[in-house]
């Protein structure tokens, strides 16, 4: 009685979500006035840019509106309305609604277009035709492209409550995951044993390789803790970025946290934010194989073609050395400058970042080099 006791009472406490896709057993609604979306009514779109949510009519009742609304991650509460529209004229809502038009492509159309796109843009919108008591809608998943990183705090091993976690991921260019977005980062890769803090109150942590420290040999999966108290637990945190308008580059000669502000600020930068080195590392395969300050006090490098001496890790990722102490003068910087500031094209942050260990002052102009780092012109050669 007492063992089975205990089981219970562990079962409550953790669980494990594996790789199931679960259908919506709701019956489908056929439509009248609305056109069915896509197979996979999925649009993608990075950080910054734009997209248009389809959302189309077969033909027009006399009277009706189309209500857009977005449906994540919101749980409960009231609508989060977008737009509505009698389809003479439209009147923008809330938060989304001053980046937010319809594309009227064609009479027919009342696709919703959003601009300038933000993480906290991803998730579901619904398209709703309202026709007296008549009503239909299509559902479309906007996927903001991004990467899943875990954060931790620099006093150790699950220190953030809720608050303080959603904090820390605003703090270096993010923002807390979505379960969606852990779970795509799961199947791409991430396998890490420390739980964090998830957008919608939970916790959780993927597992790629099954082992005895990490939730024993359960099958891979999202092991979860399911939702926990928001004020009193503590965890770590799984932040989700995207691309930046920036570019990350690096300061290679030793020197302390406070020598490497100085550093980065002489060249016209600031020191990089942990979501800022992922999002170079990810999405412009940024790659090198020095440890350097960043500005939460971390040291961090990035790796994209693992080798031995770099890590001695396998896989590809962001590197730590946890965060050291300040004055030690052992490490580089890694500094990030804004698009609006340096005015670099998308090429040339592409061709710094990709290929920086091979530049040569002779592959670009002296202007060029003067303008991408002012001071430090022997940062292009290595």
């Amino acid at each position: 009685m007492n063992c089975a006791a205990i089981l219970i009472l562990t079962a409550s406490c953790f669980s494990w979500t594996s790789a199931i896709y679960l259908p919506n057993r709701q019956e489908t609604k056929k439509l009248k006035y609305l056109l069915e979306p896509p197979v996979y009514a999925e649009v993608t779109s990075p950080r910054g840019g734009n997209a248009t949510l389809p959302c189309v009519l077969r033909f027009k009742p006399s009277h009706y509106k189309v209500k857009w609304t977005k449906l994540e991650p919101l749980r409960s509460g009231s609508e989060n309305i977008v737009m509505i529209s009698n389809g003479l004229a439209h009147k923008p809502y809330g938060l989304l609604g001053p980046r937010a038009s319809l594309r009227k492509a064609h009479a027919m159309d009342a696709s919703l277009r959003l601009s300038n796109l933000e993480l906290e843009d991803d998730g579901r919108y619904r398209c709703e035709l309202i026709n007296g008591i008549e009503d239909e809608s299509v559902i479309i998943t906007l996927r903001i492209e991004g990467i899943v990183f875990p954060y931790q705090s620099k006093n150790g091993r699950y220190k953030f409550t809720y608050k303080e976690a959603k904090e820390a991921c605003a703090e270096q260019d993010g923002t807390l995951a979505t379960f969606k977005q852990l779970y795509r980062a799961w199947t791409e890769g991430l396998d890490w044993c420390n739980a964090g803090w998830l957008i919608d109150g939970t916790v959780h942590y993927p597992i790629l390789h099954p082992r005895e420290a990490c939730g024993g040999e359960l099958l891979p999966g999202i092991r979860s803790y399911g939702p926990r108290d928001r004020i009193r637990d503590h965890f770590d945190a799984f932040c989700f970025t995207s691309r930046t308008t920036g570019f990350v580059f690096f300061v290679g000669e030793p020197l302390t946290f406070g020598e490497a502000m100085q550093a980065c600020r002489g060249e016209g930068a600031e020191l990089a934010l942990v979501g800022q080195l992922y999002s170079a590392w990810r999405f412009l395969s940024y790659d090198r194989c020095d440890g350097g300050w960043l500005k939460d006090g971390s040291v961090r490098f990035p790796i994209t073609t693992p080798r031995g001496r770099c890590g001695g890790i396998h896989e590809a990722g962001v590197r730590t050395f946890g965060y050291p102490n300040k004055t030690l003068r052992l490490y580089g910087a890694y500094c990030y400058r804004g698009h609006d500031r340096d005015q670099v094209s998308a090429t040339q942050t592409a061709v710094l970042l990709c290929h920086l260990p091979a530049l040569t002052l002779g592959e670009m102009s002296v202007t060029e080099a003067h303008e991408l780092f002012p001071t430090r012109l022997t940062h292009l050669q290595v």
